[in-house]
Parts: C-alpha cells; sequence; structure tokens
C-alpha cells in the first residue's frame, strides 16, 4: 500500500514528562501512540495482522473484515478497510465513549454495539459477538486480536525497537496496562531480549482478572465488569497475553487513570486517553519506589479527543460521584 496514510503508522514520538514528575534522578518518558493516523497504538498490530492476513489468502478481495473492539482496534480496522477496499463490521461494549462509536462509522464501518454487562460466555458478550458473526458470514476474516500471536508481535518488531533506539538503550524499566496483551508482551519481550535487566510493569483495573492472576497463577470467577476505563483489563484470559515479561503488577482505580489522564493534559500539555493516564499513574507509583537513577518509558495509546464526552467532562465526573 504505497503512498497511503498506512506509511504513516509507526515511529511516534517519544517525549520526557518535566512537570508532574516530583522524583529528580528518575527520567519518564511517554511514546505518543495518539500520533498514529487513526489515533491510536493499534493502527500497528492491525496493520501487521492484515498485511499478513493478505499474504496467507486468509483476506481476500472484496472480503470482510470482523473484529470485537473497544474501539481504537475498531478504528484501525475501519481506517485499513476503506483504504484496501474491504467491509468492516466491528462489535463493542455499550460503555465505549460515542467519540469512538461515531469515529468508525464516519470510516463506513458498521458497528454492532453489546451490552457490556454481557458475562463472558453470554452470546451478547461482544466477543462471543464477533465470533458468532464471522462463523455466519462469507468470505470474513477476522483479526482475532485477543488470541492473535501476530498482534504482539507487531510491537516486538515496531514499537520495542523504536524505544530502544529513542533512548539510545538506557530504558531501565517500562510500563503498560494491557487489554489483548499485545503492547506489554511484544516491547516486554523485545526490551528484555536487548538487557534481561529491564523491569516490565503492567497496572490493571480494579476488577480485571489479570491482578489476581498474575499473583496466585488462579483464574478468578469473572465478575461483572464495572471499571468505567476503556480498552485495558479483561474479564478473560487473553492468549496474546504472555504474563512471563511481566516482572510487576498494580491494581489502579477509574479515579486514579481519570486523574492522572486530566492532569497530563493541563500540566504537560499531553492529551490522552484513560489508559495513558494509567500507565503514567503506574510509572509515577513505580518512581517512587526507585532509590536508584533510572528511565522508565509508558505509552500514552490513544488521543483525549475520543473521551471528550466522559472523563474529560466535568459534569459527567461529578456525575460518577468524582471530585474536579
Amino acid at each position: 500500500m504505497q503512498h497511503t496514510v498506512l506509511n504513516t503508522i509507526g515511529n511516534t514520538p517519544l517525549v520526557k514528562l518535566t512537570k508532574i514528575n516530583p522524583y529528580p534522578h528518575i527520567d519518564i518518558y511517554v511514546k505518543l501512540e495518539f500520533f498514529n493516523p487513526s489515533g491510536s497504538i493499534k493502527d500497528r498490530i492491525v496493520n501487521h495482522i492484515i498485511n499478513d492476513a493478505e499474504a496467507s489468502g486468509q483476506l481476500k478481495p472484496g472480503g470482510i473484515i470482523i473484529e470485537n473492539t473497544s474501539g481504537n482496534t475498531g478504528a484501525a480496522v475501519a481506517m485499513n478497510a476503506a483504504i484496501r477496499g474491504y467491509k468492516a463490521i466491528l462489535t463493542m461494549p455499550d460503555k465505549v465513549s460515542k467519540e469512538k462509536q461515531d469515529a468508525l462509522r464516519a470510516y463506513g464501518a458498521e458497528v454492532v454495539v453489546c451490552p457490556t454487562s454481557a458475562p463472558p460466555d453470554s452470546p451478547e458478550h461482544y466477543v462471543n459477538k464477533a465470533r458468532s458473526l464471522a462463523a455466519d458470514t462469507p468470505n470474513s476474516f477476522m483479526l482475532n486480536q485477543y488470541d492473535n500471536p501476530k498482534n504482539p508481535e507487531a510491537h516486538y518488531r515496531t514499537t520495542g525497537p523504536e524505544i530502544w533506539q529513542q533512548t539510545a538503550g538506557k530504558v531501565t524499566h517500562f510500563v503498560a496496562a494491557g487489554s489483548t496483551g499485545g503492547t506489554i508482551s511484544g516491547i516486554g519481550r523485545y526490551l528484555k531480549e536487548q538487557n534481561p535487566d529491564i523491569q516490565v510493569v503492567m497496572p490493571d483495573p480494579v476488577g480485571s482478572i489479570y491482578y489476581e492472576y498474575f499473583k496466585t497463577g488462579v483464574v478468578p470467577e469473572p465478575q461483572e465488569n464495572t471499571y468505567q476505563v476503556e480498552g485495558v483489563g479483561e474479564d478473560h484470559l487473553a492468549k496474546a497475553m504472555d504474563f512471563s515479561v511481566v516482572d510487576e503488577m498494580y491494581q489502579f482505580t477509574d479515579l486514579d487513570a481519570f486523574s492522572t489522564a486530566r492532569k497530563l493534559a493541563r500540566e504537560e500539555g499531553i492529551f490522552g486517553g484513560g489508559t495513558g493516564g494509567a500507565n503514567v499513574w503506574g510509572a509515577l507509583k513505580l518512581a517512587a519506589t526507585l532509590e536508584q537513577p533510572a528511565t522508565i518509558v509508558t505509552v500514552i495509546p490513544d488521543n483525549g479527543v475520543k473521551y471528550m464526552s466522559k472523563f474529560y467532562n466535568d459534569d459527567w465526573m461529578r456525575q460518577q460521584g468524582y471530585d474536579v
């Protein structure tokens, strides 16, 4: 796909936090993934998976791409489908912001909204809905981002090497929350191959099963999805998530994520989403434990414009019971 917007994916900026980091011996850098053309880090994995599917013949001309998404993967799919001439059908939970839903439709995708409260074994769960649609739709291809090894491979091949090069190999810690786990698994594996001493830390929202599984080795009974931060945490174990590269996990609340994201915008001029807020919250929590100089890198996965009706809206915050 020469000379299209797809050629602008990757090579995103890495910038240093200068105001909200109170630890002078620690450098914290954030990789601004909203510089990708559809506005998120998911452009990397979607482009990589679709390139592979075309090359292997899994995705044929006139095909239909079907995927479950919390919005960002969907935008990347819809953008790719528009450029490459495919139809896109995307399922998502109803907690996803209106801005994200509307963006998919703007690209020409069909959007199927499912109840966030649907348990993992329900046919109405947005992942199961995508699978059933793919099974019933001729000439369709499902990215299967949660279980596809091409997901972390995209980050192993691109995002990880970029971070290593941009820090001149000085990175000591990497922080990233996960849903599919592709970002932390791919980047974490690459960085640890360059330097086994690099520590990888994963913030996880209260209500996700990952934290308890990491700490106990036991898969907990999934609870009803109670957290509002989008695109992070999970109610089932994704096969793309490699826990062996994770050294530590922290639990965060919605308020931790949202208040840090708002602070990033107002004090650092970095306008990111809730996961970016959670990642920086995790980086700051980690920094507080480090006595020696360190270089922490994390990612801002998407753009704050996608959340104007939610946590960037003071009235919405007050309605949820949060102090503004």
